[in-house]
């Protein structure tokens, strides 16, 4: 047994870890194990990929390409190979990630199990919409292969269902064709939610790429900085080598408090709004600006964060937003990364997906115990109220009646499940 926490690094408790190699011996490695849940890189923020006391499948090691058709753009893989892995091998090749999460430090399995989204969903959808085939392997020794013809049940089940159907060992992705490295940016200063929607309406329909970042400490007159990009029409040159931070050790406190953000907030607003509006940016520092600073989420302490990611319907969201940004400017636990942006309309493909029309707000909190508690009792109540959810790949403590009314078709997956799979939200949120 060996201490195993999860990204917002909240806890650390003991695991039996097994390290997955092969994929010819998985079918005999699993026949008879549980509780298990599988782990790939270990980035959901909370409980998703932990089995306190029980058994994590790493797929760590499960890391090979297995085909790759050029023609077509199709890449059949196994579970653990990271997205950045993938990038840095088709790029170049004139081919890429349809859809990618705000990190490229995440595997295939653990985009599929909690069917990631970029800043494109108004685009392309989620992770899920461009995954043509997968194969499950089961702690009952069966081996199934699964698409959206074949076993359509069982594949909308997996995509979104946190690992709860089944180990998944390959996938076979869909690519889009990419014209480089490159991307050209523009960026913007926001002072409303109402000026924020506009940019961001304005932007969808010709703009691949939007996201903004949100003051969150200026209650309900916000400010922030919108961002939209676009393939660039120069590709010429290599992108300058990532610059390598780290941050080696934890702070005593977090460096996020009602003392500093306001500063860094502030210092942060002034700095990007006086950007040079247009410019060509590599595509890897605007979409995935803390993959260069390694262990950033030591910044929050020795007692971890919380990260609070949110959708409200649209028709509900500005109110909704204005709500819970007073809320969080009276509790003054306010949060440095937030980021806010719109989803499309396009039916996500997982039965626990996230993404749903409307406006999404991800937060990170330090963890202060009981005083963050209240204020999350409070912000799920204008989620609840407004007809919302929130993002199974980032939370840690949702009451489960709120899980229930969020994600009315989680009674569904029970007939999917694989018996020998359990994990702790599993447990916290479906009883098992």
């Amino acid at each position: 047994m060996r201490p195993v926490s999860s990204w917002g690094r909240l806890s650390a408790e003991p695991h039996q870890v097994t390290e997955l190699s092969d994929i010819a011996t998985l079918a005999n490695e699993l026949s008879g194990r549980g509780p298990a849940i599988p782990l790939g890189m270990g980035r959901s923020y909370g409980d998703a990929c932990l089995n306190p006391g029980g058994v994590l499948l790493s797929t760590a090691r499960l890391d090979r390409f297995h085909s790759f058709d050029p023609e077509n753009g199709r890449l059949v893989c196994e579970a653990g190979v990271q997205l950045r892995d993938i990038q840095r091998f088709l790029v170049p090749r004139g081919w890429g990630l349809p859809v990618i999460p705000g990190t490229q430090i995440v595997s295939v399995g653990g985009a599929i199990a909690n069917d990631v989204h970029g800043k494109n969903h108004h685009r392309v959808g989620s992770f899920g919409h461009h995954l043509r085939t997968l194969t499950l392997v089961r702690t009952d020794g069966q081996v199934v292969d699964c698409s959206p013809g074949v076993r359509s049940d069982l594949f909308a089940a997996t995509v979104g269902g946190i690992g709860l159907t089944g180990l998944i060992a390959t996938a076979e992705l869909q690519l889009q064709r990419v014209a480089g490295p490159w991307l050209d940016t523009e960026i913007f200063a926001y002072r409303s939610l109402d000026e924020f929607l506009t940019l961001a309406d304005d932007s969808e329909s010709l703009w691949e790429h939007t996201v903004s970042w949100l003051d969150c400490t200026a209650g309900s007159r916000p400010r922030g900085i919108f961002l939209r990009a676009n393939p660039a029409v120069d590709q010429s040159g290599k992108p300058p080598l990532p610059r390598r931070l780290s941050v080696p050790v934890t702070p005593p406190l977090s460096l996020f408090n009602r003392l500093t953000l306001p500063v860094f907030n502030s210092v942060y607003y002034q700095l990007n709004s006086h950007r040079r509006r247009a410019r060509r940016r590599a595509f890897d520092t605007f979409l995935f600006p803390l993959d260069d600073i390694q262990d950033w989420n030591r910044l929050y302490g020795p007692s971890g964060f919380f990260q609070y990611q949110l959708v409200v319907p649209r028709d509900a969201g500005p109110a909704a937003l204005h709500d819970i940004l007073d809320i969080i400017a009276r509790s003054g636990q306010g949060s440095f990364l937030a980021v806010m942006k719109t989803f499309g309309d396009r039916v996500s493909a997982g039965l626990l997906s996230f993404p749903t029309p409307g406006i999404t707000l991800a937060l990170d909190f330090p963890n202060r115990g009981p005083r963050t508690e209240r204020l999350f009792v409070e912000l799920d109540a204008v989620v609840r109220n407004t007809g919302g959810r929130l993002y199974l790949a980032k939370d840690a403590r949702m009451p489960r009646e709120l899980f229930e009314a969020g994600y009315p078709r989680a009674p569904e997956l029970a007939k999917f499940r694989d018996p020998g799979m359990s994990s702790g939200m599993s447990r916290r949120l479906m009883g098992q």
